[in-house]
């Protein structure tokens, strides 16, 4: 256990912390859909550094891109909450109807549990999970002293609950991005969600993804369906 958990903290602290992103109050006028991205355990605002400079590569402004933060060691259903109250406020911001959310990791049940417990679904136009554990990760054993990851475990009463009926409901387009090489979410198909568009990359770490461009701009594509 003292292997995994180094191997754990080890992965995780490639992650780094950042800041807290903060949504003003006057309005931005947007041409896309507005993201939200989501970070995993251990992770920060500033885990999105390459998908938002991808992004605006690709036509989208600063005002179109929020990184939302949130303290990955509590409950993912406070997290969720707080994640409902942000996305209303880039909704305020931008005048937008929906946002599109972008997930990594844990960020995938903070993000599951906004859409399908607490009525986020309708505020939601499309949902990419990288690497979500959409379904726990055995590798969740070796952080049980924080909530979040006793809720990510596989089994827990918090996956049993979001998990239930329809993984993938309403109008939102839903896609992910799973590996064999993942590493942290084992088993690696945990992310897959039913009724999704659930596309298998050949070989990609876990963090990895949060600077691999190819798939960052496969979900810039899928976003733009």
């Amino acid at each position: 256990m003292r292997r995994i958990l180094t191997v754990l903290l080890s992965l995780l602290a490639a992650v780094g912390l950042g800041t807290v992103v903060q949504v003003g109050s006057a309005s931005a006028a947007t041409t896309h859909t507005p993201v939200v991205f989501v970070h995993g355990y251990s992770g920060s605002a500033s885990n999105w550094t390459t998908a938002e400079a991808l992004f605006q590569a690709n036509g989208y402004s600063g005002n179109e891109l929020y990184a939302f933060q949130y303290d990955w060691s509590q409950s993912n259903k406070t997290s969720a909450a707080n994640l409902a109250t942000y996305v209303q406020q880039v909704l305020a911001k931008t005048g937008a109807q929906q946002v599109d959310i972008v997930n990594h990791s844990m960020g995938g049940l903070v993000s599951d549990w906004y859409v399908k417990q607490l009525g986020g679904q309708p505020y939601v136009r499309h949902l990419a999970s990288i690497a979500g554990a959409n379904h726990g990760t055995t590798f969740a054993g070796a952080c049980l002293i924080n909530t979040s990851c006793v809720e990510m475990y596989p089994g827990s009463s918090f996956l049993a609950t979001v998990n239930a009926g329809d993984e993938t409901p309403g109008t939102t387009k839903y896609a992910t991005w799973y590996s064999p090489c993942d590493g942290v979410i084992i088993p690696y198909t945990s992310t897959e969600l039913s009724g999704a568009t659930n596309n298998l990359v050949a070989c990609q770490t876990h963090i990895g993804y949060l600077t691999d461009t190819a798939t960052l701009t496969a979900v810039e594509h899928f976003l733009a369906t």
